[in-house]
């Protein structure tokens, strides 16, 4: 499901109420599930349990495997991950070959570009065989160098280590730093760590002059702690019993966490709740946010002990997003909101009377969905979208009282295809901005905008190692009408000498002979899947594959009517638009269904086994990764993780008839039925809190009782993003082409890496 937050099974091993439950065999004590043996699948055993609602009864006969600390339970995924080894084993050698050509064709000791923040330039270090990045820091020569330095292999003189993970990550299976923030003197470190994948951190402190950790300890925070400016304060989030963010906490620095003081609690279960610092560093906000709604609330730096201050009243169905900026001395506050209009409009409006009447900032925003600004001291970015592509634009401040505001300078790509996105840049005093380029095709380039000539200097371009040639490959964009009549666009990567086409090369026409095409697709949260290079992609594409994005409805791609016409009541389109974009790329003569592979993951994966329902004909297989695919189970219970605040995205089955009608029509688990599905392949992570492992679980048993060739792969000590290791994370990869490459029949084909 989405990245900040996803409706998500429990860990405990509570059962749903009786008023909506009840069991056929409550007194039968649960039996083992039958092991795999070199020629059959688990069998998992039956426990009918009925749900019903709104006069309709499901029967569950899989709804014991929720019980997560259950020896039963580990036992049946254990069985099942013998029987995916050895369904797989005759891929072990591709595996190993695919997982070799990432590790060529990725420079594994390799660093950033410097990035400067107070009087240091911070950068990362990655060393081969090492998991994990190393935080590293120089002093700057002077206020005025905004040049970063050169950095190679060798150490840069002054060069001091802030934070090696793989030291922190030492002897854990696990590891993630959810939490990263700095004083701005440099001396204070704050961060947080999680080693099981449930999400939740220990923040600790550290002097970075004498390299001592400091007393404080404060556990079970949720990510994204930072620390005050002056290294005074630590401010982190909490969750409540369903895992939301629902507490704001100040902690000062050198007491015990027991005396620290919630500034903020939110009680509406719809809302998560954060915190955070401008890049000016002067203010900080507390923000909530449902899917549909947001708050902000401001706390001035230099008094921060005082009451948080709203900055707009919170309006059911109103977005906004503050910025702080100085505008002609003054300090204002950029707001970014929908109340008038969609795809959201630029305002500014002063900082100490935040309700005054809104000043525009933009007067021509035809054609574009605002996504985002940022303010620096001299000039102001806007992050927007236009014409299904993200774009970035810079607006000059000048000393004009009346009109402070310059036009809107649109930054260019030269590109038909293309990702642009402003990359890192913490300095409120910067002179320049830091953009990232990518396409299909074209690897990242890291480059500096000047804001006072408008001259580009290349950075960084991602290093891609090995036999690679980049010059065969090649991008297009389609489009497929859905049953609506909506255009859907589809992103197509693919190797030119190795795909043939009527005009000599490019895909201006059809190929002349249908390829193995992987289709990729999300769909939900407004999301936008945007074209991006992928080093490990291209184990795919050397071996004649063609690989699509499909930029189905429910994303936010081509403005917020695109995700609104893809949540809820109108969440069949997401699905529709995904066959439309198939359906399209085997009439246009790309692919054919027998080879063609569907791919998704979380609210992707409820996407994979929609489809996997509605046209199984159209795929050969399908592979899909910690997938939402009990979603009507999830989202009838509020006391399960994150419920209350999906029911904006997907509906409010437990109180809405016509929604539970509308999501039982689709929901993957509750759909499956006698057909001839494509092989399937589910990877899910034990210790997910987003998508809990009991839904592929229950699905790949289900989708078994029909006859279904399904698999199921579960990472025993992970979470909801998979093996956190580098090097864990490209076998996973390794694994997952093997099997999309087996079920396309390109096994045998040899490539150099």
């Amino acid at each position: 499901m989405s990245e900040t937050s996803g409706a998500a099974a429990p860990e405990s091993s509570e059962t749903p109420t009786a008023s909506s439950v009840s069991s056929k065999s409550e007194s039968s004590k649960p039996a083992s599930p039958t092991l795999a043996s070199p020629t059959s699948a688990p069998v998992a055993k039956k426990v009918p349990l009925e749900r019903t609602h709104h006069g309709h009864t499901f029967v569950d006969d899989f709804e014991w495997m929720r019980e997560k600390d259950s020896p039963e339970v580990i036992a049946h995924l254990e069985a099942e991950n013998a029987w995916t080894a050895a369904q797989t084993a005759h891929l072990e050698g591709l595996q190993e070959s695919i997982f070799t050509e990432i590790k060529t064709r990725i420079k594994e000791t390799d660093m950033s570009v410097p990035n400067r923040r107070g009087a240091y330039w911070y950068f990362s270090r990655t060393r081969a065989g090492l998991d994990y990045g190393i935080s590293v820091r120089v002093p700057i020569s002077g206020p005025e160098d905004w040049t970063p330095p050169t950095v190679g292999e060798d150490e840069l003189p002054g060069e001091e280590v802030v934070f090696d993970s793989n030291l922190a990550a030492e002897g854990q299976e696990f590891f993630s730093l959810g939490s990263f923030s700095l004083s701005d003197d440099g001396r204070w470190l704050l961060y947080g760590v999680d080693t099981t994948g449930d999400e939740r951190y220990t923040l600790r402190l550290r002097d970075l002059e004498t390299g001592d950790e400091l007393d404080d300890v404060i556990e079970g925070t949720f990510a994204g702690a930072s620390l005050d400016p002056s290294g005074r304060f630590v401010f982190y989030t909490t969750v409540d019993d369903a895992w939301r963010p629902e507490k704001v906490w100040r902690h000062r620095v050198g007491t015990a966490a027991g005396a620290d003081t919630c500034i903020f609690e939110e009680p509406d279960e719809r809302y998560f709740v954060g915190s955070g610092f401008s890049r000016s560093g002067t203010m900080m906000f507390v923000v909530t946010g449902s899917k549909t709604t947001t708050g902000y609330w401001s706390i001035s730096a230099d008094d921060l002990e005082a009451e948080p201050q709203e900055v707009w009243p919170r309006v059911e169905g109103v977005e906004y997003h503050v910025e702080h900026a100085v505008i002609g001395g003054e300090d204002r506050f950029l707001i970014t909101h929908n109340r008038n209009r969609d795809d959201f409009e630029l305002v500014d409006v002063p900082a100490s009377d935040p309700t005054a009447d809104p000043r525009p900032v933009l007067a021509d925003i035809d054609g574009m969905r605002i996504e985002d600004v940022d303010a620096f001291a001299d000039f102001i970015v806007l992050s927007y979208r236009r014409g299904g592509f993200a774009r970035v634009g810079t607006i000059a401040l000048t000393l004009d009282a009346a009109s402070p505001y310059g036009a809107l300078q649109e930054l260019p790509f030269g590109r038909e295809t293309g990702t642009l996105m402003l990359s890192a840049n913490p300095e409120f005093a910067q002179t320049a901005i830091r953009l990232l380029f990518t396409s299909m095709s074209t690897p990242s380039v890291l480059y500096s905008h000047s804001i006072a000539d408008g001259t580009d200097t290349v950075l960084k371009r991602q290093p891609v190692l090995g036999s690679v040639e980049l010059d065969k490959y090649d991008e297009t964009l389609l489009w497929a009408r859905a049953e609506d009549g909506a255009e859907v666009p589809i992103s197509v990567v693919y190797r030119t000498d190795l795909q043939r086409f009527a005009d000599q090369g490019t895909a201006a026409s059809a190929p002349e002979e249908p390829s193995p095409l992987v289709l990729y697709g999300y769909g939900s949260y407004e999301a936008s899947m945007d074209p991006y290079f992928s080093v490990s992609r291209l184990s795919l594409l050397d071996r004649g594959v063609v690989f699509a994005i499909a930029h189905v409805r429910g994303g936010g791609e081509m403005g917020r009517h695109w995700y609104d016409q893809g949540k809820t009541t109108a969440k069949k389109n997401t699905f529709t638009d995904f066959i439309a974009a198939a359906n399209h790329l085997v009439e246009e003569g790309w692919t054919r269904p027998d080879r063609l592979v569907a791919t998704g993951g979380s609210a992707g994966g409820l996407l994979m086994g929609a489809v996997a329902n509605m046209a199984p004909e159209l795929f050969a297989g399908i592979s899909a990764h910690v997938p939402f695919v009990d979603a009507l189970t999830s989202i009838l219970m509020p006391e399960l993780p994150l419920t209350v605040i999906e029911w904006e995205e997907w509906g409010d089955p437990l109180h809405d008839e016509d929604v539970y009608d509308y999501m039982r029509s689709y929901s993957p688990y509750e759909n499956v039925t006698e057909a001839a599905y494509p092989k399937i392949l589910a990877v899910t992570s034990l210790n997910d809190t987003r998508v809990l492992y009991v839904e592929p679980a229950k699905w790949v048993a289900r989708l078994r009782e029909v006859g279904a060739n399904a698999l199921l792969k579960t990472e025993m000590v992970a979470g909801h993003g998979g093996a956190s290791g580098r090097y864990d994370a490209w076998k996973e990869t390794a694994f997952d082409f093997a099997w999309i490459l087996d079920v396309l029949g390109r096994t045998d084909v040899e490539i150099e890496p």
